[in-house]
């Protein structure tokens, strides 16, 4: 799985696997016994044509949110001894790559001279980390007290404005649910 720190799960992105005719297919089931569970598997390397699996012929990028990349990349399965571990999967993570810089591109910008001093923050707390740990502690409990404050009363501007929770995921680059979820979390906070 492929995630980043800033959309966490709801940006998580893999390789899917597309058969011939261009669909993907559903997850496969095995039966384990008199268990009342199924587990199913639906990572791209599943669907190797063996164990009534169906065989993929190309693998895509994919996301949580449900983008799938339009670009399709050829498994050449005499070629795959372990297909979790030998396939180039490069085509697929890098079109994975795009579409989060595209979603960051429509989340709401933050101003020039903020997003540098949040850098320069963060590379003196780095700094400070290793110099002085108990001197970048006292930093995060004072960084804490700002955003438990700040997160609050931006949430309750949020919710007074009014604002969808369509607005707020895209502005976020969240999808709806984290993102309400996220302001329901600053606003508890006390």
């Amino acid at each position: 799985m492929w995630q980043t720190t800033e959309f966490g799960s709801s940006h998580e992105g893999k390789p899917s696997a597309v058969l011939a005719d261009g669909s993907e297919p559903k997850p496969v089931y095995y039966d384990v016994g008199s268990s009342g569970s199924v587990p199913s598997l639906s990572e791209w390397w599943i669907y190797d044509g063996t164990l009534r699996a169906p065989k993929a012929a190309h693998l895509r990028g994919s996301c949580a949110c449900g983008w799938r990349g339009e670009s399709l990349y050829p498994i050449d399965w005499d070629e795959v001894v372990d297909a979790r571990l030998d396939l180039e999967v490069s085509g697929p993570h890098d079109d994975w790559k795009q579409h989060v810089e595209e979603v960051r591109a429509r989340s709401v910008p933050l101003p020039t001279g903020l997003e540098t001093l949040l850098t320069q923050v963060e590379e003196q707390l780095d700094a400070l980390t290793v110099d002085t740990p108990v001197a970048a502690l006292k930093c995060v409990a004072i960084l804490e007290r700002i955003t438990q404050r700040i997160g609050r009363e931006a949430a309750y501007g949020a919710e007074a404005d009014e604002v969808s929770w369509e607005t707020i995921g895209q502005a976020l680059g969240l999808d709806e649910k984290t993102a309400q979820s996220r302001l329901l979390h600053y606003s508890l906070r006390s």
